[in-house]
This record gives C-alpha cells, sequence and structure tokens, in this order.
C-alpha cells in the first residue's frame, strides 16, 4: 500500500501559545481537548490531521457564536436609542 502524502512528512502541532482553556476544556488558542493536546506526540500523522480538521470546526462554530453574539447586542444597542 503506497502512504499518503501526509504519512511522508510531519504534522505540526496547531499550538499558538495560549494554553487556557474555556469551559469545555477545549484551549481557546488551538481548539484542541485536553486529551487532544497531552497525547498530540504520540499520535499518528493520520491521527493529527484529524485533530486539525475537529480544531478548524471547533473554531468555526466558536466564531459563528461571537458573530452572533455580536449582532444581537448591536440590535439590541440600536433598539435603545431608537
Amino acid at each position: 500500500m503506497k502512504p499518503t502524502q501526509f504519512e511522508l512528512f510531519p504534522v505540526p502541532s496547531p499550538c499558538i501559545g495560549v494554553c487556557t482553556t474555556n469551559a469545555k476544556g477545549y484551549c481557546l488558542g488551538c481548539f484542541r481537548s485536553r486529551n487532544e493536546r497531552f497525547n498530540w506526540n504520540d499520535f499518528t500523522p493520520v491521527q493529527k490531521m484529524r485533530v486539525i480538521d475537529l480544531c478548524k470546526k471547533r473554531k468555526e462554530i466558536v466564531e459563528q457564536k461571537r458573530r452572533e453574539k455580536a449582532l444581537k447586542e448591536k440590535e439590541a444597542a440600536e433598539k435603545k436609542q431608537a
């Protein structure tokens, strides 16, 4: 079986040095879970790529919730001024 591209090269950690967690235990910087952070070096390249995909999805969800909250706050402020 021929190895895939990401099995031939090391997968870098998504850590950006924030290292603070939210109430659900996900890092606010890279969006990895505690298990994903602590076991990163033991994961295979395929597992690391899967974690990175999960982190991207988690980040999208957080950013969407932030946008929704900001929009609601803006609408509430506009109603207050009217």
